[in-house]
């Protein structure tokens, strides 16, 4: 079978660099230790290789599509449903009380980025049944997440969160489906919702929906819009199920992720259908963002997913497809000798190793943030104030740079299978289609933009951005000692300094109003942060590697540390390196005075 993910670099990961076992001193994890996470992790790879990686490229071939009024997946959802219950991977992280096994979110993570290598077609099913059924657990009364929630945990009731509109989009201060209030405590919904991923399907009995809605005469805007719990089937006095007047209009057919359906449900058409409050009336998108921004980074370590996936998958090729000779020192090839692999060649080293680069460092994101988000839970006080403010920091990042440059790690593992990259015999195309959408799952990369620019780095008066520089600064210091990474710790000091000098040039346009000049070059600032913050990852990989290597302590071999810290050089080489250039953008108006003019686009 070929490798999809590296189990010694996620160990690493997990064990050294973001130290897990830390957090087992806190009673919500105090029943795990190293051992107990690595057979977990152990047991979700051998499901992988045996039920998710074999139907990969099958579901894409067999999509997900509407026929006769239903939605037809492939069959390997309903085993992927019911392993998945079996590994306690629904529930994994609830509480004791609703039935969950309090694992670190740093182990699902780990885990789901496993499945995801394996088929990023499949585990957005049980992913979002837990996020809906976390949401309810969290905000809902006692009879509802008594009356979902088990059912959702044991995966025979899947879970979504519906919020797009036809008519919205992204713009959910737009959205118009209503609820009605009725004499027995109930709402009647009406409405339509798109894009609704794992809406429906024949293996699951039952669908929990949670829908924003606009309760009948609530504000306009995001403040008049409240969050309900709507079945796709009621549940009568005896039990049993009846229908809820959910109706399945269609699935969109995607350029990729094609064995992950994408509904467009209607809500109410003939007038019966009931939903039930969740929380108060009109928090719904405060109760959304919880189940949001978990899914924001759940979409980035989809788009490290994939492009893990990917790398290995052009290596194999690389190690294996030999084409033309090795340039000799006078600048001749030597035709007379046999044609070496295309491993050898510079630029397609240079090509995996950027993938490498990029997913290794997207992974290290991931599960920093991923940290932050377990440390807010069992934390109080201004501890907890302080995990939550990075953790708000670095999600719209988390998401967002695994997504675009995931997406450029798999453009260049195309690039090396040549025309053998283009065409369907081969998977990596296949790669290139699944991890197009990750930019747009979730908030766009322009919406996550401008959460970053215009409201994480404003946060209680920048303290959430002094917070991350304050980390950064610790990571720097104890590079700096290190002989061999004192040049790159001092590099990332000048990318924070350089990045203090965009932002005082910046911040004043937002001080004096003038918004639309302040976030004009959002993304670019994006990009550009982006890469600042994955070479702070590099450089705690780097710090990590070196002690191995110094100490001895080396279990997964020299050579693997050794391939970390080159991969670090390479990063901050090829990638750190083209920073500069974006700050000089992002301080230039010429740029933002053309975008300002509408009629120079046309």
């Amino acid at each position: 079978m070929a490798a999809y993910v590296n189990m010694d670099t996620l160990r690493f990961m997990l064990f050294q660099v973001h130290q897990l076992g830390d957090i087992f001193q806190y009673p919500r994890f105090a029943d795990y230790d190293e051992e107990s996470i690595s057979m977990f992790l152990d047991s979700v790879k051998d499901f992988s290789d045996q039920e998710l990686y074999p139907c990969f490229r099958e579901m894409d071939e067999q999509p997900a599509h509407f026929k006769d009024g239903k939605i037809i997946v492939h069959p390997q959802v309903k085993v992927l449903m019911e392993k998945s219950a079996e590994l306690g991977l629904i529930g994994a992280t609830f509480d004791h009380e609703h039935g969950g096994m309090q694992l670190p979110g740093l182990a699902l993570q780990a885990a789901y980025f496993i499945m995801e290598s394996a088929n990023n077609n499949a585990p957005g099913y049980p992913g979002l049944t837990a996020g809906a059924a976390h949401l309810i657990t969290s905000f809902g009364t006692q009879e509802l997440i008594d009356t979902y929630v088990p059912n959702m945990m044991a995966g025979a009731w899947g879970g979504t969160m519906c919020l797009t509109e036809p008519q919205a989009g992204s713009s959910l201060s737009d959205i118009t489906s209503t609820a009605y209030p009725q004499p027995d405590g109930s709402y009647k919904i009406k409405g339509q919702k798109i894009f609704i991923s794992g809406g429906d399907h024949e293996y699951c009995e039952n669908f929990v929906h949670l829908v924003l809605a606009r309760i009948e005469g609530a504000p306009k805007g995001t403040k008049g819009i409240s969050l309900f719990v709507v079945p796709k089937k009621r549940i009568q006095p005896d039990g049993s199920l009846t229908s809820n007047d959910v109706v399945t209009a269609g699935d969109f057919q995607k350029m990729g992720q094609r064995g992950y359906c994408t509904t467009h449900l209607v809500f109410g058409e003939q007038d019966d259908c009931q939903g039930w409050l969740v929380g108060k009336p009109h928090q719904g998108l405060s109760y959304m963002f919880q189940m949001m921004n978990d899914a924001r980074i759940s979409v980035g370590r989809g788009g490290v997913s994939v492009a893990s996936a990917a790398y290995y998958a052009s290596l194999q090729y690389a190690q294996e497809r030999p084409q033309g000779r090795r340039i000799m020192n006078n600048g001749e090839k030597d035709v007379s000798k046999g044609q070496t692999l295309i491993i050898n060649h510079p630029d397609v080293r240079r090509m995996l190793l950027l993938q490498k680069a990029i997913y290794e460092g997207s992974l290290s994101l991931i599960l920093e943030s991923t940290k932050y988000h377990d440390l807010q839970r069992v934390t109080t006080g201004e501890e907890q104030e302080r995990y939550s403010l990075l953790l708000e920091m670095l999600t719209p990042i988390a998401k967002t740079y695994p997504s675009e440059k995931g997406r450029q790690a798999v453009d260049n593992g195309l690039q090396i299978l040549g025309g053998y990259g283009f065409c369907s015999d081969f998977v990596l195309q296949q790669y290139y289609r699944d991890i197009r959408i990750m930019a747009i799952y979730e908030g766009t990369t322009g919406i996550q933009s401008l959460d970053l620019l215009g409201r994480k780095v404003t946060l209680q008066g920048g303290k959430a951005l002094q917070l991350l520089v304050a980390e950064i600064a610790q990571t720097i210091q104890e590079a700096v000692g290190m002989q061999e990474l004192a040049p790159y710790a001092k590099t990332l000091q000048g990318q924070l300094g350089q990045a203090k000098e965009v932002l005082d040039y910046l911040l004043p346009f937002a001080q004096s109003g003038d918004f639309e000049r302040y976030l004009s070059d959002a993304t670019l600032f994006m990009e550009f942060m982006g890469t600042i913050i994955v070479g702070w990852q590099w450089l705690k990989i780097g710090i990590h590697a070196q002690q191995a290597l110094l100490t001895g302590n080396t279990p997964y071999g020299i050579e693997f540390y050794e391939s970390k810290l080159h991969t670090m050089k390479f990063f901050f080489k090829y990638e750190v390196g083209k920073n500069s250039g974006l700050a000089d953008v992002l301080m230039d108006d010429v740029v933002l005075t053309v975008l300002k003019e509408r009629e120079h686009i046309s």
